[in-house]
This record gives C-alpha cells, structure tokens and sequence, in this order.
C-alpha cells in the first residue's frame, strides 16, 4: 500500500469497518504527536503492531501539538509526520485529530487493544474505560529512556 493511502479520514476507516474489511481482525490503537521520528518510536509501533492485526495510528494536528507542546511545536507538519509514519511496514492507517486526546476516535474506531508508551500508567490511558469495558486489552509499552523528540530538540540547541 502506498504511504498516502495510509493516511486516510475516520469516515473512511469506518467506511472500511462497515465493509467488514477488519472482520476477525485484531484493531490496534495507539496515538501521538511523533513529531521528529526516532528509533524509540520506530520499536513502539513495531511492538504496538505485534500486539493485533491492524495498527491505527491517532496523530495529533499541528493545532493539537501546539496546544499540547507549546509554540514552537511541531517541528514538521502533519502530512510530513504522516507521511513519514506511514513509510513504516508497522502502520497500517494513519487518522489525524484535532482534539486535545484522541477519546472521540477511540469511542469512533472501538479498538479491540489500545496502547500507549511506557511513560503512561496502564489505568490513565485515554479510553482505558472504554476498551477494557467492551472485553479489550490496554497495554502500557516499555519506554526508551532517552529517546524523545524533546531529547532529540534540546541536543540540537545545546549544539548551536
């Protein structure tokens, strides 16, 4: 699949479902700014991927990551942090969203297992409720100390 057919709108992942495009497939959900890809990310979603079927990928607008990381982020814009995730044999689809967590998305996709980094205690997942409600799976994944878009920033400026 071409990396841009990767990026696609809920209406069409939904479109999809609805198809039965998914149907005895395992949904995997994860979501993020990813905003200077690093191999910490790389082995995440490797691993997120591992964990089901179909890897979901929920990444945060330009607007969300500003409000989220303040007004010098993101680095690269939306279609360039998706496109780049989408090259990675690991992701399945890519849905860009506005909102400040991606609760409307879950509530929308209903993934059967829903992940974040290991920086995340399993319980304040977004949707942790929700999918553990419905006979899901929420996984916290190990974190890689050090590798952090904000690590990778502030050595690029301590080097200027």
């Amino acid at each position: 699949m071409s990396c841009m057919n990767k990026i696609i709108s809920i209406e069409r992942f939904i479109a999809n479902k609805d198809m039965g495009i998914f149907n005895g497939k395992k949904i995997v959900f994860t979501n993020g700014c990813f905003d200077i890809l690093h191999p910490g990310h790389v082995l995440y979603l490797e691993e997120a991927k591992s964990l089901g079927d179909v890897l979901v990928l929920g990444l945060n607008s330009d607007d969300s990551v500003k409000r989220l990381k303040g007004a010098d982020r993101p680095i690269n814009s939306e279609l360039n942090r998706g496109i780049v995730l989408a090259g990675l044999s690991s992701v399945d689809f890519i849905i860009i969203f506005c909102d400040d967590t991606p609760l409307n998305l879950i509530k929308t996709i209903l993934p059967d297992i829903l992940v974040k980094g290991g920086d995340w205690a399993v319980e304040e997942i977004v949707g942790y409720d929700l999918v553990m409600s419905r006979g899901g799976q929420v996984h916290s994944l190990m974190y890689k100390k050090g590798l952090s878009s904000t690590d990778i920033i502030n050595k690029i400026l301590e080097n200027k």
